[in-house]
């Protein structure tokens, strides 16, 4: 397995670890979205920027940082904030799931720098 293979398995491992931590300490308070889906969002998110970094060309070609991954970035976002609008709901005077909404959009910024190999902003930023 040549080091491309280790370097994205590893990103995939971080981002799946990171996003998992944050889901386990809201499913620990038994809030809305816990680990599962903060696990998936982190890991889907990095296996998105990983398109944008490496491509398939009959081996593993990692290319410099483009416009194709700030594209990714946004498309990310705008999805990532959609879902979290999903979360927030709105009873009498109370508002809940600002805090869902704002978590999974965190988690999601998470698995883009694991994807990016932004490693220690990442993972400062699951601390």
């Amino acid at each position: 397995m040549s080091a491309a293979y280790w370097t994205i398995s590893l990103q995939l491992f971080g981002a799946l670890c990171a996003g998992g931590l944050i889901g386990l300490e809201r499913s620990r308070r038994g809030r809305m979205a816990g680990l599962r889906e903060h696990a998936l969002v982190s890991l889907g998110t990095c296996q998105l920027m990983l398109v944008g970094v490496w491509s398939w060309q009959g081996a593993l070609v990692q290319h410099p940082y483009d416009n194709t991954s700030t594209h990714i970035i946004q498309g990310v976002m705008s999805g990532i904030g959609f879902l979290g609008a999903g979360g927030i709901l709105k009873e009498g005077f109370s508002v809940r799931g600002l805090t869902t909404a704002a978590s999974l959009w965190c988690t999601a910024t998470i698995g883009l720098l694991m994807g990016l190999g932004f490693i220690f902003p990442a993972v400062a930023t699951t601390v």
